[in-house]
């Protein structure tokens, strides 16, 4: 499996990174309560990402285990506070199901049409998406907008742009606006000074955007 720049999963795992090296990088200049407390948030980013791509590429099953079965497939995107993300409406299989996948530039042509699911891998029109999470059984929440019947002649200009790594990082930052916050409750606790606002701000704000980017947010 390629993990290039254009690889689904290249987006989360970069990010993921990202917030490891930021945890890291503020180590060496706090005391002993403080680099516990950087390495628990990187324990739990290491342990929830690791979770999400074995789920992911196929390690761990999402679906009820059996053969593979073709089935009715549509994409819809959420939108829900900050939160935007790319679904696969499945049918054919009994009531309807809503599995999150992580964005690929496919998914904007993509129109509705028979895909192959089993209990590890989703593959629609001979390419294979990836999950995001857990299949759903309920409507997810907030504004859900179906993709268009017809394939957008406009989706290659807009691929292209919205796989741009600037777009991607600028759009998960909405999720940051809170780090300050958690910063001063942090300094409330420890009783630290203005180094530990920095520090703190930033590990908040990489997290907050390591967990947009791990739960497969959208940017079209």
């Amino acid at each position: 499996m390629s993990f290039g720049s254009g690889q689904p999963l290249a987006y989360p795992i970069s990010v993921t990174i990202g917030a490891l090296a930021v945890c890291l990088a503020w180590a060496p200049f706090g005391d002993l309560d403080q680099v516990a407390g950087l390495a628990t948030v990187g324990l739990g980013i290491v342990g929830y990402s690791g979770y999400r791509m074995a789920v992911a590429v196929g390690v761990f099953a999402f679906w009820p285990s059996g053969s593979a079965r073709s089935v009715g497939v549509s994409r819809i995107r959420q939108q829900h506070r900050l939160l935007s993300r790319s679904w696969l409406e499945i049918s054919g299989s009994g009531r309807p199901r809503w599995l999150p996948v992580y964005f690929d530039s496919a998914l904007l042509t993509l129109t509705e049409t028979r895909g192959e699911v089993t209990d590890r891998t989703v593959h629609v029109a001979g390419h294979r998406l990836y999950p995001a999470g857990r299949i759903r059984t309920t409507e997810p929440p907030g504004r859900l907008i179906d993709n268009p019947s017809r394939p957008d002649p406009e989706a290659p200009a807009l691929a292209t742009t919205a796989t741009r790594l600037r777009r991607r990082l600028l759009l998960d930052a909405q999720s940051t606006v809170a780090a300050p916050f958690a910063a001063l409750m942090w300094i409330y606790v420890d009783d630290g000074d203005f180094t530990t606002f920095l520090a703190a701000t930033s590990v908040a704000a990489a997290t907050a955007l390591w967990l947009s980017a791990i739960r497969g947010s959208d940017p079209s």
